[in-house]
């Protein structure tokens, strides 16, 4: 009976990872793309900053309709959660691109396309890092507290 129960959730869960992924490639290729256009009225490091808040609402929702099970908290609870997690993975997504793109990269004689190939392993570095701080911090579920029955 463990092992069926232990297969199952194993399965629920390589389900929700692949959703999670298809959610975060799409919310990926929108902050990417925005990152384009921000990218024409101001410099590249600010363009990643404002780019990641577009991917990351994004995110939100399509990880609250089709990834997580409701929590029972409030949007605005689970969004300030959603953009804790994010501000961690923003900090990874900074230092990898922008390391990348002014240090590695012009160190290596890298040319083609800087700029988007280190935003595009950026964004791609915190995926599950993101995922498990989502699943136990964002969309976690509310734990009701049972108040017991004094007794005497």
């Amino acid at each position: 009976m463990r092992l069926n129960a232990f297969r199952h959730n194993l399965h629920r869960d390589r389900y929700q990872i692949g959703l999670f992924l298809l959610s975060g490639g799409v919310a990926a290729v929108i902050n990417v793309l925005s990152r384009f256009a921000l990218n024409w009225v101001m410099p590249f490091e600010a363009a990643i900053v404002l780019a990641y808040a577009c991917g990351m609402t994004t995110a939100y929702i399509l990880n609250k309709v089709f990834v997580f099970a409701p929590s029972g908290r409030s949007i605005h609870d689970e969004y300030l959660r959603f953009t804790i997690v994010n501000l961690v993975a923003l900090v990874q997504v900074w230092i990898v691109s922008v390391g990348l793109a002014r240090v590695l990269f012009p160190w290596a004689g890298f040319t083609w396309h800087t700029e988007t190939v280190s935003h595009v392993i950026g964004v791609i570095v915190p995926v599950f890092t993101s995922y498990l701080g989502h699943k136990h911090v964002s969309f976690s579920a509310v734990q009701r507290h049972q108040t017991r029955p004094r007794s005497g």
